[in-house]
C-alpha cells in the first residue's frame, strides 16, 4: 500500500505532519477514508475522531470543526482545535458536558445564553467523553 502525507493543523501548531497509510475523518456528510490515489475533493470536518494509520501502528485524535482537503496524495486538515485521544481528560469533558447542559436549559427561557455556543460545547464534551471511553 502506497503512503499519503497527512497534516493536521491548527491556529496553535501543527499537530500532525507524517506520512500515513490510511486516514478516517469526521466530515459534515459523514465519516471519510482516503489512501493512496484517492481523488482530490474538499470536505467540512465535524467534532469528531480522526484516525490513521501507517504499518501496524493507529492513532486517533479529537478534532473540532475546520475543513479537509485531499489532493495529490497528501490531506489536509485544517480544525479549530486537535488533542490525542489518550491526552483526553474524561472528567473534566464530563464537567463541561453538565456546564453545557445547564446553559442550554437556561437557554430555553433566557435571552442571555448563547445558544449556539452553549450546544457546540455539548458537542464537543459529548466526543471526548466518547473518543476517551475507546482509550487503550
Amino acid at each position: 500500500m502506497g503512503k499519503l502525507h497527512l497534516e493536521v493543523v491548527t491556529p496553535e501548531k501543527v499537530m500532525v505532519s507524517q506520512e500515513v497509510d490510511i486516514v478516517v475523518a469526521p466530515g459534515t456528510m459523514g465519516e471519510f477514508g482516503v489512501l493512496e490515489g484517492h481523488v482530490p475533493f474538499l470536505s467540512g470536518i465535524e467534532p469528531g475522531e480522526l484516525r490513521f494509520s501507517s504499518g501496524s501502528q493507529t492513532e486517533r485524535f479529537l478534532v473540532t470543526t475546520g475543513f479537509s482537503e485531499v489532493s495529490d496524495n497528501k490531506v489536509s486538515v485544517l480544525v479549530d482545535a486537535a488533542e490525542k485521544a489518550t491526552e483526553i481528560d474524561a472528567e473534566r469533558a464530563r464537567k463541561a458536558m453538565e456546564r453545557a447542559r445547564e446553559r442550554l436549559d437556561k437557554a430555553r427561557g433566557s435571552e442571555d445564553v448563547d445558544f449556539l455556543r452553549a450546544e457546540g460545547a455539548l458537542k464537543r464534551a459529548i466526543v471526548r467523553i466518547r473518543i476517551s471511553d475507546k482509550k487503550i
